[in-house]
């Protein structure tokens, strides 16, 4: 099975292994004779597919009795108001701690539907870090703070989970979900999309301690209702059956590899190795402070923007594709989720010392 080198930052790459598991599901699923596409969300072959993959995910999270798994819909972008609606009582208000495009977008859209407070900003620096954690404006009596625990735009990420007193974290964990341990227990919720290190778009997964599970606001549409899908195991509506079946042999294939630890191991030493090269040439040059550097979502530029055209087009040459950074912020991007390849990295370094030597010379 041929492959390029593929760092997209979502939909991103599958394991071979995964992708055969899914084709052959896609046929006859484990004897039938139904394809997994075909199969009522009220059969007990999907209902099994569901709770295994819920089993899995709680293992490999070490997701407590109290915090429900939802496998909705919607994406990350669409919670960020789902949340709001579900979490924001009336009169209420929400902190938001802001490092970068997505917590300002998660902002933008809670806004929409209740009091928002900027609790912390980087943007005044150009997110380049995270606001040192005793300067945050934290308001006691706030429904929940919200914050993105890795920026895939910025290349920020939060190394650990911040202290937020009585008022429960709530955190989009869409872009380093599964690539590291993640204390679920000091969140109130924590929600993903799937389309990183758990299968293909299609799925959000949202893990919420049952003491969030509150009224909805009254315009919420029942299938984001988060108390409803919760009473109705996730079945308000259709599910997105095929994206739950994706998520679940994702979830397989990673307990078997060695689980969360295993994956923040590897995800700590790719990072690493990448981040030598960018600091150990001047024509690379990464803007985030090294404290607050995501391991997931390398971002970093070169001297221009012809010669960050030069960089893309060259490496396409070599079969190493989808390094373009975000559109909002250009430069390049290297994106390590959990299903890259170490073949592709020791490519991507390969060619970057490779491009730098050459640029040297040419100099």
């Amino acid at each position: 099975m041929s492959r390029i080198h593929n760092f997209s930052s979502g939909p991103s790459c599958l394991p071979e292994e995964v992708l055969r598991e899914i084709r052959d599901g896609m046929l006859d699923w484990q004897g039938s004779g139904m394809s997994v596409l075909e199969m009522p969300f009220s059969s007990p072959e999907y209902r099994a597919i569901a709770a295994a993959a819920e089993r899995d995910l709680r293992e490999l999270l070490g997701v407590p009795a109290r915090h429900r798994i939802l496998f909705l819909q919607g994406g990350a972008y669409a919670h960020f108001g789902i949340l709001a609606m579900n979490l924001l009582p009336p009169g209420g208000s929400a902190d938001y701690v802001v490092t970068g495009l997505w917590s300002e977008r998660a902002a933008a859209e809670a806004r929409r539907h209740g009091a928002v407070r900027i609790a912390a900003s980087g943007a005044h620096e150009g997110y380049r870090g995270i606001p040192p954690c005793e300067s945050w404006r934290l308001d006691p009596a706030a429904a929940y703070c919200h914050l993105t625990t890795n920026e895939t735009a910025h290349g920020v990420q939060f190394r650990e989970l911040p202290e937020t007193g009585a008022v429960p974290l709530v955190a989009d964990v869409t872009s380093d979900f599964l690539t590291r341990p993640i204390e679920v227990s000091r969140c109130g919720l924590l929600y993903a999309s799937a389309q990183k290190n758990a299968g293909c778009a299609g799925l959000t997964v949202v893990i919420v301690r049952e003491d969030m599970l509150r009224d909805a606001a009254d315009v919420t549409p029942s299938p984001f209702d988060y108390r409803r899908q919760a009473e109705c195991n996730g079945c308000v509506n259709t599910p997105s059956t095929f994206s739950v079946y994706c998520a679940g042999l994702m979830f397989a294939w990673m307990r078997r590899n060695g689980g969360v630890p295993a994956f923040a191991q590897s995800t700590a030493r790719r990072s690493a190795r990448l981040y030598e090269i960018i600091d150990g040439s001047p024509l690379y040059r990464c803007p985030v402070e090294p404290a607050h550097r995501s391991q997931v979502n390398l971002c970093f530029r070169l001297p221009g923007r012809g010669l960050e055209r030069e960089f893309l087009e060259q490496a396409a040459r070599h079969g190493l594709h989808h390094l373009e950074g975000h559109s909002a912020i250009g430069g390049i991007r290297v994106s390590l989720h959990n299903a890259t390849p170490d073949t592709s990295v020791e490519a991507l370094i390969a060619f970057m010392r490779d491009f730098a030597a050459r640029r040297h010379a040419a100099a």
